[in-house]
């Protein structure tokens, strides 16, 4: 009779063998994590979005809540990029050594992945409180919205550690196959933000700092959630104690994947610090709230692509790891495909409909006025966009850290930030989301040509037989 040490052992065997990429369709098994992970990215999105929309109505502050909680917008960019060094620098990792069935490797790579960004939150936490004012200033603060930008980040940051635990330690999930799993972290915590926003905001009248605690004790609960269920039963791969314990061939490999994340936030930080300095100095307070709300909207469009190019990265990882080079390519095929399909979607709103768009967040006449055009401008290139996302996506799924930074840096941090200045010296407040435009054009060609010439291609010989990649 078996006893309940070899059925536990036996229903993770069966969870293992059904999450075993390398059969079945490769559409499904990547839209079976897609699906919940795209739910996941944009319930996640409505942390942030749904304060902004909160905030932007508050009848006695006019835009000024509104622009001080997009002015946080970069320290909050550096928080996720530090979960998704760990995260997204760890998770596939996990998912090359499960398809080549060293279970036992992978656990050691996600224990390490969460000793690095224990650390990491708390030497942010200490950093960000003690300069905040400092560098609320230099990301674009005024006298005017200083106070509102402050008392938002004083309470976000205490809450730091669940945020990048929420965040970095839930791609564990996902690379396992528990996509409805990961679904329910975010889905969690944004239904408690939901529901505490309007209480917090309004009914207790704490403004600003109202949303900044809904959010804290919403990703505290979703913390909790991935950590139970990463050291419980119905996990394949499960956080042990002494796989805390930080190895340094193991950390580095962690962090050189994961830089490729990191850079896409610390890039995303950079040019939005220059942004809102640029715009303040050429059209003030309006214009940092304009692209406040257009940032808002490019994440709730743009979720549903990082879902995609997620849930696909472990299909890719592990058909990769178990030699399974046919499977692979077809998992490049299909989220290229679906990921500028959709693009093209938001695309075609953007263009048709930004009036619309923005009136979610404020219906001042002068936010529509300016903000219209600006939208228009600014996402004009976005189909090159999800090329590039679409490109990153297979170099991080297969492990290849240096071209996947190489490109985080090059499109934000190589041609927007400079551009960015240079244009709005020629077209004033216009040229910031004109460089954005720009960066979208030859970002996302030179990645996506990059991609297919480096990994596409070769790949084609290696399922012909051939021995070079």
């Amino acid at each position: 009779m078996m006893d309940r040490r070899d059925q536990g052992r036996g229903d993770v065997g069966m969870t293992a063998r059904q999450n075993d990429f390398s059969q079945g369709s490769i559409p499904r098994n990547i839209m079976k994590l897609a699906v919940p992970m795209t739910a996941a990215q944009l319930v996640n999105v409505l942390y942030s979005v749904v304060d902004r929309v909160y905030l932007g109505h508050l009848p006695e502050s006019d835009s000024l809540a509104l622009t001080g909680l997009g002015i946080t917008m970069p320290v909050i960019s550096i928080l996720m990029g530090l979960a998704n060094l760990c995260g997204t620098g760890g998770a596939p990792l996990c998912s090359i050594s499960r398809g080549r069935g060293d279970n036992r490797e992978a656990e050691r790579v996600m224990g390490n992945a969460l000793a690095l960004l224990l650390l990491l939150g708390a030497g942010a936490t200490v950093f960000f409180l003690a300069l905040k004012r400092p560098i609320l200033y230099l990301f674009g603060a005024s006298p005017d919205t200083f106070p509102y930008a402050d008392g938002y980040m004083s309470i976000y940051l205490c809450g730091t550690l669940f945020v990048m635990i929420s965040l970095g330690m839930n791609p564990f999930i996902n690379a396992q196959g528990f996509g409805r799993i990961g679904m329910m972290t975010v889905l969690l915590g944004a239904v408690v933000n939901i529901a505490l926003d309007p209480v917090l905001i309004f009914a207790l009248h704490m403004g600003v700092r109202g949303a900044a605690l809904a959010t804290v004790l919403s990703q505290a609960l979703s913390a909790g959630w991935v950590l139970l269920f990463l050291v419980g039963k119905k996990a394949i791969l499960r956080l042990r104690r002494e796989d805390l314990r930080l190895d340094r061939a193991r950390t580095r490999k962690i962090v050189s994947l994961g830089l490729s994340g990191f850079f896409v936030n610390m890039t995303n930080s950079l040019v939005q610090v220059v942004c809102n300095a640029t715009l303040q100095y050429y059209g003030g307070d309006l214009y940092v709230g304009v692209m406040t709300i257009i940032n808002s909207i490019r994440e709730v469009f743009i979720m549903p692509v990082h879902g995609l190019t997620n849930g696909s990265q472990p299909v890719t990882g592990y058909n990769y790891g178990a030699k399974q080079y046919r499977r692979v390519r077809q998992s490049i095929r299909f989220s290229v495909g679906v990921t500028v399909g959709y693009s093209a979607l938001f695309w075609a709103a953007a263009m048709l409909f930004p009036g619309a768009l923005i009136h979610i967040f404020k219906s001042d006449p002068a936010v529509l006025e300016a903000g219209v055009p600006a939208m228009r401008v600014y996402f004009a290139m976005f189909l090159f966009m999800s090329l590039q996302l679409a490109g990153q996506g297979v170099f991080v799924g297969l492990g290849r850290s240096k071209q996947a930074v190489f490109f985080s840096l090059l499109r934000k941090a190589v041609i927007n930030a400079p551009l960015t200045v240079i244009l709005a010296r020629w077209m004033g407040a216009g040229g910031v989301f004109a460089a954005e435009a720009v960066s979208q054009l030859v970002g996302g060609l030179a990645c996506f040509t990059t991609m297919y010439f480096t990994v596409y291609r070769p790949l084609g010989r290696l399922e012909d037989g051939g021995d070079t990649f």
